[in-house]
């Protein structure tokens, strides 16, 4: 069994919604074949706890638009950190960047077919890892006042 045209759609809705929002590294699986639950799951990260609620609060402003949906359930608003976006036919999370390296959720699906993805989403792919490196040589170029 493989993902409907419906969940695909939803994936592509949202992963494009989530690239406009500067996500990093968005992929999607096609878990229909493990998971009776859900066709498939969508990740998506950020470098801070604002993008993330920024990303979510897109993606569910353009499924509703575009694709008349709501989230049956939103979990993890309050840290922000992680936060799960329910459809039924898709799962959405998008995780701080820390979470992701942490919880590595691409192991546990990379068995799973990947979902294709509007070339803005497929673009992300490397940037935590160059937002991180920006991160590091910023901090080792800024003085450490002690003089």
């Amino acid at each position: 069994m493989t993902a409907t045209d419906h969940s695909l759609e939803l994936v592509h809705t949202a992963a494009q919604a989530a690239a406009d929002k500067l996500a990093h590294d968005i992929i999607a699986y096609d878990v229909s074949d493990v998971l009776s639950i859900t066709d498939a799951f969508l990740l998506a990260s950020a470098p801070n706890d604002r993008q993330v609620k920024a990303i979510v609060d897109e993606i569910e402003e353009r499924l509703l638009k575009e694709r008349g949906v709501k989230p049956v359930r939103r979990e993890g608003d309050r840290e922000a950190r992680w936060i799960l976006l329910d459809y039924v036919d898709i799962v959405v999370h998008v995780q701080h960047s820390e979470e992701r390296v942490f919880y590595a959720l691409e192991r546990l699906w990379k068995d799973c077919p990947e979902v294709e993805l509007p070339e803005d989403a497929k673009a992300t792919r490397g940037k935590a890892e160059e937002h991180a490196r920006q991160q590091a040589a910023g901090q080792a170029a800024e003085p450490d006042g002690a003089w």
